[in-house]
């Protein structure tokens, strides 16, 4: 169902909604920037539409309302261990389509990838609703056209911001309760990007040979990555995670299990029992993740990891592209291409 509102209409629907949901979106952080006296895009709580920032790509994607950074699994005392109850709220969050595929990709590591659930990323992303923003420009580090991920149609409402209305495609029933008193009916399908200005080719999965994986391409970034992980930390679809035990003071037999984020680019990621360690150079970590986001993970489920949002290009104190790192595969696989500029 199409509708169009008026924006202070819409803003009342808002305000209805956060009786029921929390209400998340890109919004502005002042002064949080990595430079003083800098902002920074990202999701936060929101309360009305002025509070969304459409022109900006955010920093972080909105991976963590699903997938927190810091995540108790159990509390453990001497004699019992206790699973935290799951989170009452509802959400809505406004993402754009990349986003929605890259939670996508989430979902098939934790839900599809064996025979088991994980259970606490399942009661978090079973209460979520998507509010696309209709994305038909993107911005210049984006490639999501070229990973089949510029559209999708998993959304409960999309929407088209304009200047004084919205324009909204309602596909979620249980939530008509909140938009059939409000503006007027106007049949509206969303459109979405055709072209970015950053493409990328991908080298076909079966060309890829082990022979590939020695390359001398890698040794370019085992020379340029400071393997700080900011490229893992901003993705949408990096999955990994470490696990933490927490003591507490008055009892050292007390405390919690808890998961926390990880990164393929970091000294510890590969550390075993033992002190011994792989990967121990960047590049041998950036083939790593290079060949799970195009390679790997296609061949198992059949679609790509990456969605081309271009956020680990936009957030490497390097300035390492992971699309041109795409793009030196193809040279190399397909066309026997060996220059590694």
């Amino acid at each position: 169902m199409g509708y169009q509102l008026l924006n202070k209409d819409f803003n009342d629907i808002l305000n209805q909604l956060k009786s029921e949901y929390k209400i998340y979106g890109p919004k502005r952080f002042e002064n949080k920037g990595r430079f003083s006296d800098t902002d920074v895009i990202g999701y936060g709580e929101i309360d009305k539409l002025e509070d969304i920032v459409l022109d900006e790509k955010t920093y972080f994607s909105p991976k963590e309302i699903i997938y927190p950074i810091r995540q108790t699994l159990f509390y453990f005392t001497e004699d019992e261990v206790k699973v935290p109850d799951a989170p009452e709220d509802k959400v809505i969050v406004f993402l754009r389509p990349c986003d929605i595929n890259g939670i996508k990709r989430l979902d098939t590591i934790f839900l599809e990838n064996g025979p088991y659930k994980d259970v606490y990323y399942e009661r978090l992303r079973e209460k979520v609703k998507f509010f696309m923003i209709e994305c038909t420009e993107g911005f210049d580090s984006c490639f999501c056209v070229s990973m089949n991920s510029n559209k999708t149609h998993d959304y409960a409402v999309a929407i088209r911001f304009n200047e004084e209305n919205v324009l909204i495609d309602l596909k979620d029933r249980d939530l008509l309760e909140y938009f059939e008193n409000y503006g007027k009916a106007e049949e509206f399908t969303p459109e979405y990007i055709k072209e970015n200005k950053a493409k990328v080719s991908i080298p076909y999965p079966e060309k890829v040979t082990n022979e590939m994986f020695e390359h001398e391409v890698w040794q370019e970034y085992t020379r340029r990555c400071i393997g700080c992980g900011r490229c893992n930390t901003s993705c949408i679809t990096c999955s990994c995670f470490t696990m933490q035990d927490v003591y507490y003071d008055a009892n050292k037999k007390v405390g919690e299990r808890r998961r926390v984020w990880a990164s393929c680019q970091i000294d510890v990621f590969t550390n075993m029992a033992g002190g011994h360690g792989f990967r121990e150079k960047q590049g041998q970590r950036m083939r790593f993740k290079t060949m799970h986001k195009i390679n790997d993970f296609y061949k198992r489920f059949g679609f790509h990891m990456c969605v081309g949002c271009g956020r680990c290009d936009d957030v490497c104190p390097e300035y390492i592209s992971f699309s041109k790192c795409i793009n030196k595969l193809y040279s190399i696989v397909e066309e026997g291409n060996n220059d590694e500029k």
